[in-house]
Order: C-alpha cells, then sequence, then structure tokens
C-alpha cells in the first residue's frame, strides 16, 4: 500500500504540492488526473524518489521510501520524457535497468516481439510512439510492486495502445502490483482505471472509485411542454444547464433515483438519462471551482 501523508514540495517560492493526502491500496490501477501544471508529475517524481520533499512522508508498505533502497527497487517511475543517450539501444536500456531491478528476460522478449522493436537500433532514430514503447517493455520485465507512468499514453497509435492494456492486464494479475497512471488522455484511463484522484491546487481534490463517482453525477435530456430555464430547476444541485427550445439538457449532481423523482414530479414529455464518461467527469469537477483555465 502507497501512503502519502501530508506532503509538501516547492519549487524557487512556488508551491507545488501542499499537505497533499492520498492512499492507495494494492491491486489498483489509479489514474492521476488534473490540469496542465497541476503537479501531476512532481507528485510521481516525488513518489519515486527523484524529488525530496520538503514535508510530510511517503511509506509504501509501512515503510518510508527514501530511507530504504530495497524499497526503491520495488517503484519504478517512467516518466514523460525518459533519459536515454543518443547512442542508447534498447539492449543498452536492459543492461541499464537489469543492474537496478529484478529482469524478466523472458518477459522482455515476449514484449520486445509484441511491439516489434528492433534492440539493436538507437533509440534515438526512433519515433516518439516507438521510444515510449521501448521504455514500457522495460517496465513490464521488471514487473515492480508499484509502476508509476507519466503520460503513458503519449504517441502510442490505437493497436499499440490496445496492445499495451492487454500488457498491463498481465501484470496485473499480482493483486500485489499497483499502477499510478498520469494522462491527458481520459477515454483510455477509464478502460483500464478502477479509481482515480483530481490533483488540483496541490492537492487531490476528488478521489475514489471511478464508477461509483461517476454515478453520482448523472446527465439528462428532457423534453417539456414549454421552454423552461435553469431557475426551473433551482432544487437540483445544477453542474451543467443547456437548453435549446424546449430540449433541456442537465447535469446534475445527487443520487439518480430521487432526482429521477423530483424530474419525474415536473411532469416531462421525454426523461433520457446519458451516459457520463471520465472526461466529462473531469470537466464537471474542474468547472464547478473555476480552475479549468488556470
Amino acid at each position: 500500500m502507497l501512503e502519502v501523508r501530508n506532503v509538501y514540495k516547492e519549487f524557487k517560492d512556488q508551491k507545488v504540492l501542499k499537505d497533499l493526502d492520498l492512499t492507495i491500496e494494492d491491486g489498483k490501477v489509479f489514474g492521476l488526473v488534473g490540469v496542465n501544471g497541476a503537479g501531476k508529475s512532481t507528485l510521481l517524481r516525488s513518489i519515486a524518489g527523484v524529488y525530496d520533499i520538503d514535508e510530510g512522508s511517503i511509506l509504501f508498505d509501512n515503510e518510508v521510501i527514501s530511507d530504504d533502497p530495497e524499497i526503491r527497487r520495488n517503484i519504478l517511475l517512467i516518466g514523460d520524457d525518459p533519459y536515454f543517450s543518443r547512442t542508447s539501444t534498447i539492449d543498452d536500456l536492459v543492461a541499464f535497468y537489469s543492474s537496478f531491478y529484478p529482469f524478466d528476460h523472458e518477459a522482455y522478449y515476449k514484449y520486445l516481439n509484441m511491439f516489434a522493436l528492433d534492440p539493436k537500433k538507437t533509440i534515438n532514430t526512433f519515433s516518439k510512439g516507438m521510444k515510449r514503447q521501448a521504455f514500457l517493455i522495460m517496465a513490464l520485465a521488471i514487473k515492480p510492486r508499484l509502476l508509476l507512468l507519466d503520460e503513458a499514453f503519449d504517441g502510442l497509435d490505437p493497436l499499440t495502445r490496445l496492445d499495451f492494456k492487454k500488457a498491463l492486464a498481465e501484470l496485473l494479475n499480482d493483486d500485489k502490483v499497483s499502477v499510478i497512471i498520469s494522462s491527458h488522455n481520459l477515454k483510455e484511463l477509464e478502460d483500464i482505471c478502477d479509481s482515480f484522484g483530481l490533483l488540483e491546487n496541490g492537492q487531490i481534490k476528488t478521489s475514489g472509485d471511478l464508477d461509483i463517482a461517476k454515478s453520482a453525477i448523472n446527465k439528462y435530456q428532457v423534453v417539456f411542454d414549454k421552454e423552461m430555464t435553469i431557475d426551473d430547476f433551482k432544487d437540483f444541485d445544477i453542474v451543467n444547464f443547456d437548453q435549446k427550445g424546449r430540449v433541456s439538457t442537465i447535469v446534475i449532481k445527487g443520487d439518480q433515483e430521487v432526482v429521477e423523482e423530483k424530474l419525474n414530479a415536473m411532469s416531462p414529455l421525454i426523461l433520457d438519462v446519458l451516459p457520463i464518461d471520465f472526461e466529462e467527469l473531469f470537466i464537471y469537477e474542474v468547472e464547478t471551482r473555476g480552475t479549468l483555465h488556470e
């Protein structure tokens, strides 16, 4: 289990993480989301021990990560722009990573063939997506207890994303493995994450089970015999309202059964429930705080 307790981190008087708390149980795939500059990469690098935190503590299996090299061997960060020299090949990456981490060579060859990369070619000649694949192969061969992926899907084509999700599912067959994925591609995260956290103003503002969070916000398309305004729905917790003629599209927080009972009491001609995806959930959560474009 990962525990982030009251963590602060600042750079040149800019506070990036502020009294941040986060707990992730074993066996979870956690989607870390937030607007640009929210501090997602800083949090991942702090968990990995790349950055020293200013205050607070970060523990894995009840051990302070920064105090125990053996604990850090169970944690792997694949950053949004991993370092490699101009002459590095995938073979060089294997030599480097296997000197620090337990390395499953059988898994390495399996995923090398899956992604169809040449281990002898210099990584510098690869496309952006191929570079990402090379480092994902390292992660899948290392099989860390805690895998931190910053912009995991960046540069990957649809087929490669599908292959990676399948490989990640195989890794998660071990229920002690946890994954934190930061990505702007929320539709991709929704396919594989069972929990999430919204990082905003240096803190995790909203977190929990993704399905439960989505069920707490519902979108309705309602048709009445006259044109309505938002004032007609003042008894609801409105997140978003759009009116086109007699058709109202409304996003409402609250228990679905209770909300629908109240809407039906208004005698609509048509009442449809529309699905909410992770991207919409993120937008509504951030917009309600007025920070989407900060």
